[in-house]
């Protein structure tokens, strides 16, 4: 009897973890992409990735068949240099040697849906026209002029926390620090084919979407990426840098 009043409990089973499976521990690298190529990061979006690649925007968002150039994914593969013409060859029977003819297939450019800008806009800034005037976004020594080196832009000297100001109404297209070299960097669109940069701020002040007027303070300038305080300014016609003392008032 007195064993039957007793019970006893079993203790639960223990288990042994084995090591955990690779793909869990350690994330497969992914495989480098071919040349002419690019994977996107996370926070990447299509101005940055032609800004970083000296294209526009808006070759991009055809080469790659974009119909919404907003709405690219982290992973994608994007086409970021202009693709080769298809080449097919034909004889021609009516004379005695083959001739070649050479046909470019032409890529389809899809229409482009822009993006809706997520800041309210002055009724003065027209998102495609291109700017009547513009003024220098920092009054200071020029350090560094276009051309000077590899310098695709301009610098000028400053006191830490001036402020930096548009250069000329537009819309903010990027607003960021993912662009090795130019630190706390912002990308102002003007029209169809100019864009501004200001790198090196300490301190950017406006977002992704903003509109911007000309002499509007988007940002305080600083070091970030550089050896000094200084801002490092470009304009860039389809992807392209050109002379912003060609743009700039009293540049002679």
């Amino acid at each position: 009897m007195l064993a039957g009043c007793t019970s006893t409990r079993g203790s639960a089973p223990i288990r042994e973890r084995g090591p955990a499976p690779a793909s869990v521990t350690a994330s497969k690298p992914l495989p480098p992409v071919a040349a002419g190529r690019y994977r996107v990061q996370p926070g990447d979006t299509l101005y940055k990735i032609a800004f970083e690649h000296g294209q526009d925007f808006f070759d991009l968002a055809s080469w790659n068949h974009l119909a919404d150039p907003g709405r690219i994914r982290a992973g994608d593969i994007l086409r970021v240099l202009p693709p080769r013409p298809v080449v097919t060859t034909r004889a021609l029977p009516s004379t005695p040697m083959v001739a070649v003819k050479v046909i470019a297939q032409p890529v389809p450019s899809p229409t482009l849906n822009k993006p809706e800008p997520t800041a309210s806009a002055p009724n003065s800034v027209v998102d495609d026209a291109p700017p009547d005037t513009w003024s220098w976004p920092l009054r200071g020594p020029l350090l560094a002029r276009f051309g000077e080196g590899l310098n695709k832009g301009i610098d000028i000297a400053g006191t830490r926390g001036m402020r930096v100001q548009a250069a000329a109404p537009g819309r903010v297209v990027y607003a960021g620090s993912g662009l090795r070299g130019y630190g706390k960097l912002i990308i102002i669109r003007h029209g169809k084919t100019l864009l501004s940069a200001y790198a090196h701020n300490a301190r950017i002040l406006v977002v992704e979407g903003q509109r911007v007027t000309r002499g509007q303070v988007v940002g305080e300038i600083g070091d970030s990426d550089a050896e000094r305080v200084k801002l490092h300014f470009e304009i860039r016609e389809l992807g392209k840098p050109v002379d912003p003392l060609n743009y700039l008032p009293n540049a002679g």
